[in-house]
């Protein structure tokens, strides 16, 4: 029995010294409580691709443990993006986009989604991607065949026959239209469960016109209730989340009844519903920079004329309207429409959400705990014990100057430092 004992002290030993080789302990000059606002001076040790131990002197007690010296830089919890299109070449908007393939959009995605991490991004939720291609890259990425943040993805975005999801720029010979267009409650239920079968994660659909599509208009309701309601209920029956892409406020009210659980740019939302929001627990992901890019850069990059016109009158409502939510106490996520612009630069929202409102500190809670929140995600968002190791760093203090956000020095994903 001794000699048993001993066999088992040896072997438990062994598997301590091993997990022990792999574990890091990163030394900081801060780090940011994304809850309080605290700046507070610790170590975090990271083991297994969680953080297993924060204090003081974390080496004297873990001897084997590499020690990464961070000075001059504030830790936080990794960012999330609850908007981004990663496939495509963001170069080629409009009519210049068309002869793009799924497989060659996959290929960017690999580049996009390298970029985002890189940004500090850690997590993010893909909203429509033609041939589940952003399946694919969730898979690649899970798999460790290239790198980039934890995907959520959608598949294809369901849409009416000529509203904001469909294809619009061919003429009617070419009979086309996206692959995700529904046009009853029944074809909505058959096209949530296709995109479940082929593994998507939640469901995207188009409550109304849109800026960058072709004759659609942001004001025009899209899909009636009970088809609204037909997707929420089909896809929150199989455990799926539901973005409603919706500028108007027919169209941003309609979805909100329907049981959506997030509402993508809520453009011409007013006090009533933003109270209605609330009510429900409906998340509002406003993207309150992409405008300035649309108007500055989109001629050069085959936006429509009158995609340009829309976005005129859209990017300015949609920030007063955002200021007014924030001052509701409207449950804002983080949601930048990355892919209208380019994959990388998601922290440049960030100034304009405190510029129209925000705290430095409810900026940042919106891009980590409020977003975790929104995909159900218990142990990522803030930096503590037994929670996921997506870390990142900048230098300096973000709650003096949120700009600084959109230069990360580290990051770190599941453990695996990924930058520099």
């Amino acid at each position: 029995m001794k000699k048993f004992t001993l066999i088992i002290g040896i072997y438990c030993a062994f598997i301590s010294t091993q997990t022990m080789a792999e574990s890091v302990i990163l030394n900081p000059s801060q780090v940011l409580n994304v809850q309080t606002g605290q700046l507070y001076k610790t170590q975090i040790m990271v083991s297994d691709g969680k953080i297993a131990r924060m204090g003081a002197n974390l080496k004297k007690n873990y001897t084997d443990a590499k020690v990464i010296n961070l000075p001059g830089i504030t830790l936080m919890p990794g960012l999330m993006d609850a908007h981004v299109h990663l496939m495509g070449n963001t170069e080629l908007k409009g009519y210049a986009g068309i002869g793009q393939s799924s497989q060659l959009a996959t290929i960017y995605g690999v580049k996009n989604a390298k970029n985002t991490l890189l940004a500090g991004f850690t997590t993010v939720r893909n909203v429509g991607a033609g041939s589940f291609s952003d399946v694919a890259l969730k898979e690649a990425i899970n798999n460790g065949v290239v790198i980039g943040p934890t995907l959520f993805v959608s598949g294809p975005a369901l849409g009416i026959t000529g509203g904001h999801c469909d294809s619009n720029l061919l003429p009617h010979e070419y009979n086309h239209q996206s692959e995700g267009v529904v046009n009853s409650p029944w074809e909505a239920r058959k096209q949530v469960r296709k995109n479940r079968k082929y593994g998507a994660d939640l469901i995207k659909f188009c409550a109304t016109g849109g800026v960058l599509s072709k004759n659609t208009d942001v004001n025009a309701k899209q899909f009636t209730l009970e088809e609204m309601q037909a997707i929420v209920d089909e896809a929150h029956n199989h455990g799926m989340k539901v973005a409603a892409h919706a500028h108007g406020l027919e169209g941003i009210k309609t979805a909100i009844i329907a049981g959506v659980d997030s509402i993508e740019h809520a453009s011409f939302i007013d006090d009533a519903t933003i109270e209605l929001a609330k009510e429900r627990g409906t998340r509002l992901a406003m993207d309150v920079y992409v405008s300035d890019y649309i108007l500055g850069e989109g001629a050069k990059k085959g936006i429509l004329e009158e995609s340009l016109a829309k976005e005129r009158t859209v990017g300015k409502i949609q920030r007063q309207n955002f200021k007014k939510a924030v001052q509701a106490g409207a449950n804002v996520v983080f949601g930048t429409d990355a892919g209208i612009f380019p994959h990388g630069k998601n922290a440049r929202q960030f100034k304009y959400m405190v510029d129209w409102g925000m705290t430095p500190l409810q900026a940042i809670q919106a891009a980590t705990i409020r977003t975790a929140e929104l995909f159900d995600l218990s142990d990522v968002g803030e930096i503590r014990e037994n929670f996921a190791a997506d870390i990142i760093g900048v230098k300096g203090n973000p709650l003096e100057n949120i700009s600084l956000l959109e230069n990360i020095d580290f990051v770190m994903k599941h453990g695996n430092v990924v930058k520099p």
